[in-house]
């Protein structure tokens, strides 16, 4: 199935060209799939994350000027492409310029794309063999350019030290490699993070608490609704949803299989309708008129931000840790906003850094392989580059550097770093793996489900029998 997605892709892309390829003016796209870093959506999957929002330069392929030839007199151009906004772009274009003056007679060939005409670029390139030298990475394209061989093993480039990834977390290190091989290293790190007024809470006599469990976080749902009668936003029409949070609390970090659901039971699915179910029974739960009213989880409909009564305001939003900046920006004068845990009752076993996205090799660098190795390594670990790019692509993976940035960064980038590094990082396990063809239109159905919880025609224990048989149908076609 992989084979034929990349298939389609090409086929796309020989028919469209680079038609889509335009001036640098640049056209915002609304959201992304990716996960993320925009901060305008709540997941970090390419159907709802975060950085396909940002995307906004249209194409450009710019050469960075090129520094004095090395002292053998060689001289080595580097193609770099990613997606991404302007300011992306400017910084991008810095470093490097300070990458090729440190190291003479490296220059760069760079194509910064908007978010869909970066894949479909990518796409027929590859079917000319002629990718760029470093690509930025989806996660969930990862697996499919790896079984398309167009990725380079950085594995041994590791194990000579050529690529240093010793201050990165084990976790968030094996979220870029497939079968036990490294193929892409992270650019930017991310997590699950509840959203919330501290505002309210703190006018409330409230106190968050981080690793709340399932309980702890109704109690405070019903807390809040019975002081102020505002209620609670859970996750909707997210493909990254809660569902596998919670499954990940029970052990199962990989729900699919290629042709089924990796699931024994339908009581395994129970948690993810029961929330739902008591907040609609409890009354703390919005209502069914106010979710059909969403058509994506995005800063601009949440709840939280945006409501004209207590009947549809939340305290609270489930969205990604970099998602911090843009939701205080939006919030009415007045709310501060906090962030903790998603609610779990193992939530060690339930949390997981995620990579925004990465940093790759492609095939076709060739005689440039090792040199773009050496390109990523410096954007990884050198501090000089990193305090240009700062949080661009999200807290840097590198330990050391994002302690050493972080005097540099705005007050929401700093929570946001110390959350990752001090909350999440000490108490969370891998990520799962990339979801195979046809889990997306499980989690659809997951949520025409809920629908129904929403309007009281199902119960929890009838909505799970129903995902566990309709879910290993789709998954079995």
């Amino acid at each position: 199935m992989k084979k034929k997605l990349l298939s389609i892709l090409l086929a796309s892309a020989m028919i469209l060209g680079l038609t889509a390829c335009g001036s640098k003016e640049s056209t915002t796209t609304p959201s992304e799939a990716t996960p993320s870093e925009s901060a305008t959506t709540a997941t970090d999957s390419p159907t709802a994350s975060e950085t396909p929002a940002e995307s906004s330069v249209a194409c450009d392929v710019t050469p960075v000027p090129e520094s004095a030839a090395s002292s053998d007199g060689t001289a080595t151009s580097i193609s770099f492409a990613w997606w991404g906004s302007e300011p992306r772009y400017e910084r991008m274009q810095k470093v490097l310029g300070l990458y090729s003056e440190q190291n003479p007679g490296i220059s760069f060939e760079v194509n910064s794309l908007e978010w869909n005409n970066y894949w479909t670029q990518l796409a027929a390139l590859s079917a000319d063999n002629a990718l760029p030298d470093c690509l930025q990475m989806d996660y969930a394209y990862l697996e499919q350019y790896v079984n398309d061989g167009l990725l380079t093993d950085l594995t041994p480039y590791v194990e000579s030290g050529l690529l240093d990834v010793s201050d990165v977390d084990p976790g968030i290190l094996e979220s870029g490699s497939v079968d036990g091989r490294l193929y892409a290293v992270c650019a930017g790190v991310n997590a699950p993070a509840l959203l919330y007024n501290r505002t309210l809470l703190d006018e409330l006599s409230i106190t968050i608490n981080d690793n709340m469990t399932l309980d702890d976080f109704m109690n405070i749902c019903r807390e809040v609704y019975k002081q102020t009668g505002i209620k609670t936003a859970l996750p909707y029409g997210t493909s990254d949803s809660f569902l596998p949070f919670l499954l990940r609390a029970q052990g199962i970090n990989q729900p699919f299989n290629d042709h089924s659901l990796n699931i024994p039971d339908a009581k395994a699915l129970l948690p993810g309708f029961r929330i739902y179910e008591t907040g609609i029974e409890e009354g703390w739960l919005i209502g069914a008129e106010v979710y059909a009213e969403l058509t994506s989880n995005t800063v601009e409909q949440s709840p939280m931000i945006f409501f004209s009564s207590t009947d549809s305001q939340s305290w609270c939003a489930f969205h990604w840790s970099n998602q911090l900046e843009v939701m205080a920006n939006a919030a009415p004068d007045g709310m501060e906003i906090g962030i903790t845990t998603w609610p779990s009752n193992n939530i060690k076993l339930s949390n997981y850094l995620k990579p925004s996205q990465f940093f790759c090799v492609s095939k076709d660098a060739a005689e440039n392989e090792e040199e773009t190795v050496k390109l990523i390594n410096y954007l990884l670990n050198s501090v000089e580059a990193n305090e240009i790019l700062l949080d661009d692509r999200g807290v840097s993976p590198s330990s050391k550097v994002a302690t050493a940035i972080s005097p540099l960064l705005n007050e929401n980038s700093r929570i946001v770093t110390a959350y990752i590094n001090n909350v999440v990082t000490p108490n969370c396990s891998p990520i799962n793996p990339p979801i195979p063809d046809g889990a997306n239109e499980v989690y659809d159905y997951y949520y025409q489900l809920i629908d129904q919880i929403l309007l009281g025609i199902s119960t929890s224990e009838e909505a799970a029998v129903r995902l566990f048989e309709q879910g290993n149908e789709i998954m079995a076609k």
